[in-house]
């Protein structure tokens, strides 16, 4: 069950906890994420409350590992300014970061395209080359298999929604076709794992800060390519593969793995985050297109 949250709750969990800084204003913010909401806190902060138990986890996950990652990265990200507790009024982790300053970037919207993909490309090089031993598994970085139930279902929601113009048999093509293709037989790597749209900031087109670390951890490199059909347009997305100089494999199960992300979440998403579902809408056109 979720977490019912609004100002007022906000407001008292702060008095409660930072009594320094109770009496700032609190402002929810808009965003299109699922597992948190987020306030502004004051000019300087941001509260982050998970909407679910498992979101729970994240934040604990965030408060252990962001202060490590941070020195070993080329891009700003969450600092943890106050850790909030579970208590009567909330049953969860909270926390209070430092805000982070940057505009979201929109796919089709790109000033600097080129050079966000040399930005990109140096985020995930710097996080796979990242050595922090007892590193717990990536949300998404297992293999690729085990996202094969789902993303059959999913295909076969999107064929009863027909006003969507999925072409279905062309995704489980693609879908099929990646299924064949090598895991990875590497030592896992650190990931991010959610490098959507919604959790990167732009300043002047270039990337500034990365944020919302809760599906971090180790798995296979290929699902920190999202970028390249989340994002960026062909030319941008071929930049970033070379840069990365990623292989045959691993770049197919980069774009299979993107694929079915927005599969699963574009019937899920249509009527209740239109900014979740266009981007789905995005990957799907992308994935799809003629190479």
């Amino acid at each position: 069950m979720g977490a019912r949250i609004d100002d007022d709750l906000v407001r008292r969990l702060v008095a409660e906890q930072f009594p320094q800084w109770a009496g700032l204003p609190v402002e929810r913010f808009p965003s299109g994420g699922t597992v948190n909401a987020v306030y502004r806190l004051g000019e300087d902060m941001v509260v982050r409350l998970p909407l679910t138990q498992g979101g729970a986890a994240d934040v604990e996950m965030e408060r252990e590992w962001l202060p490590r990652l941070a020195d070993r990265l080329p891009t700003g990200v969450p600092e943890v300014l106050g850790a909030g507790g579970a208590g009567e009024r909330f049953p969860w982790a909270w926390s209070v970061y430092r805000w982070l300053e940057g505009d979201h970037p929109e796919a089709g919207a790109l000033s600097e395209p080129l050079r966000l993909a040399e930005d990109l490309a140096a985020f995930v090089a710097a996080m796979w080359s990242v050595d922090l031993p007892g590193a717990p598994a990536a949300y998404r970085g297992g293999p690729l298999a085990s996202l094969d139930a789902g993303t059959r279902a999913a295909i076969e929601r999107l064929r009863g929604i027909p006003d969507e113009g999925v072409d279905c048999d062309a995704a489980l093509a693609v879908w099929e076709a990646a299924l064949g293709t090598p895991d990875w037989d590497g030592p896992p790597v650190w990931l991010h794992a959610d490098l959507m749209p919604g959790n990167l900031l732009l300043d002047a087109g270039r990337l500034a800060s990365v944020i919302d670390f809760g599906c971090m951890g180790v798995g296979d490199p290929a699902c920190d390519l999202f970028p390249a059909w989340n994002l960026l347009p062909p030319d941008a997305r071929e930049a970033f593969r070379t840069r990365l100089g990623v292989d045959g494999a691993t770049w197919a199960r980069g774009r299979a793995r993107t694929l079915s992300q927005a599969l699963i979440a574009l019937p899920d998403h249509r009527g209740s985050n239109p900014g979740m579902a266009e981007n789905a809408r995005h990957v799907i056109r992308a994935v799809l297109a003629p190479e």
